[in-house]
């Protein structure tokens, strides 16, 4: 038997637009939405962003989490970029080893094709018992940014991040966290901000509903 639906849900569906609202994932209206989850993932675990910690393409969330930071380190691919390590975690190029208590990664694995590599010489550069933070994509619109510069390959679940990330760290060392809800993933989906949507909203999570995934490792 055919489940009835209301005149109210009609209602509510057919009021939705078929176009996004911005394509430029809030950007142009605000704060996107997805960087209310990684900014909690981060402030959840900023007992970890201590000593020397290494951040991709910028200070940001080092200097705004971090704790009893002795150094702060950029890793980028931007020859060009000043007083940063010049590499590439994907060939390995400027990846030491042991050269960090922790390293903060966000929305970067995605947009490596060759993931897999990336993640080795993450964990290569950690020193032993160093932490890795990882935010990966869940529910997301593609980033046209991203797309026409160097790709914008995956899309995560927690199921997926760990068997991932089990090939290089046991089970033990490995937590991993989602974040998200239907009314927010339909807002981010639109291309709304951050500061569109109310924060009570943003407190109910849903597992089904993943549109952050946060993922800390440890080196053994």
């Amino acid at each position: 038997m055919k489940k009835l639906i209301s005149k109210k849900t009609k209602s509510i569906f057919r009021e939705l637009p078929v176009k996004l609202i911005s394509r430029k994932m809030g950007c142009d209206r605000g704060t996107p939405i997805d960087r209310y989850y990684i900014e909690k993932f981060l402030s959840e675990n900023k007992y970890a962003i201590k000593g020397t910690v290494m951040e991709i393409a910028e200070r940001t969330y080092t200097e705004k989490f971090g704790i009893e930071v002795s150094e702060k380190l950029i890793f980028t691919a931007d020859e060009k970029a000043k007083d940063a390590i010049i590499g590439d975690l994907t060939t390995g190029e400027g990846c030491k080893s042991n050269m960090v208590d922790c390293f903060i990664l966000t929305q970067t694995i995605p947009f490596i094709y060759e993931f897999d590599s990336a993640i080795a010489n993450v964990i290569k550069m950690l020193k032993p018992g160093g932490v890795a933070l990882f935010t990966l994509r869940g529910i997301s619109m593609i980033s046209e940014y991203d797309a026409e510069r160097w790709g914008d390959y995956w899309g995560f679940t927690k199921q997926s991040a760990k068997r991932i990330f089990e090939k290089y760290v046991s089970e033990n060392n490995i937590e991993v966290i989602s974040y998200g809800n239907a009314k927010i993933a339909t807002a981010f989906l639109y291309g709304l901000s951050q500061e569109e949507i109310e924060m009570k909203d943003y407190l109910y999570n849903d597992d089904l509903v993943p549109i952050i995934i946060g993922v800390k490792i440890k080196k053994e």
